[in-house]
């Protein structure tokens, strides 16, 4: 056990990121014993898992209580620990919205529909309900169109979506944005989600829906 908790502790720390369908990701979901002595491996430097059921990957994050350690010698810690400026912060939100709360309404309906008639005892090993039909991707284009005017204009996005790509937050191919393996992990949901739903851009997220439900 110990040498499998100590090449998966260092695959994490080293990469950022593991598909949760890896043997010792799928080992961690699995058994309870290996998942607790992995997270106490991980909280004595600090660390934690980052999982949950809807993501494809499993991560490692800083604890909360370590972060003024780690980051407090100036204020930009506070809002991000990627030194993303604002704007890109700003933008991050809004492909979260986009990709994010769409996938997981999908993938809450398919999971309450699929549980209704069968039980699969390895099922903390995979994420819920994932597909190319639960996570869509968001066009480059109606991108800019949407927020250029409020996000620095079309070179500056373009920089950000750069950056965010190279984070892992996203992918970009054939000038669509698909989700990449930090994007459902780094950002907490149930803080997030409500404040989203019910916030500045319900409105716009709910016409942008409305657009790409006509497309499909």
């Amino acid at each position: 056990m110990n040498d499998a908790l100590s090449i998966l502790s260092a695959r994490l720390i080293a990469h950022r990121f593991i598909v949760r369908t890896d043997p010792l990701a799928r080992r961690a979901l699995v058994d309870e014993d290996f998942r607790r002595s992995l997270e106490q491996r991980l909280n004595e430097v600090g660390l934690t898992l980052l999982e949950n059921p809807y993501a494809e990957h499993i991560a490692v994050g800083l604890q909360q209580d370590m972060e003024a350690f780690v980051f407090g010698e100036g204020e930009a810690w506070l809002s991000n620990n990627m030194n993303l400026p604002r704007d890109a912060i700003a933008l991050l939100i809004v492909l979260w919205s986009l990709i994010i709360l769409p996938k997981r309404e999908r993938q809450v309906s398919r999971a309450e529909i699929e549980r209704e008639g069968q039980a699969d005892m390895f099922g903390a090993a995979k994420p819920l309900a994932q597909g190319e039909d639960v996570s869509v991707g968001v066009p480059e284009d109606a991108l800019f169109a949407d927020f250029r005017e409020k996000l620095g204009g079309k070179t500056r996005m373009n920089a950000n979506l750069g950056q965010l790509a190279r984070l892992g937050f996203i992918e970009r191919r054939n000038k669509l944005i698909h989700e990449g393996p930090l994007l459902d992990l780094m950002l907490d949901y149930s803080i997030l989600a409500p404040r989203i739903i019910e916030g500045a851009l319900a409105e716009v997220l709910k016409r942008r829906a409305g657009e790409l439900a006509s497309k499909e």
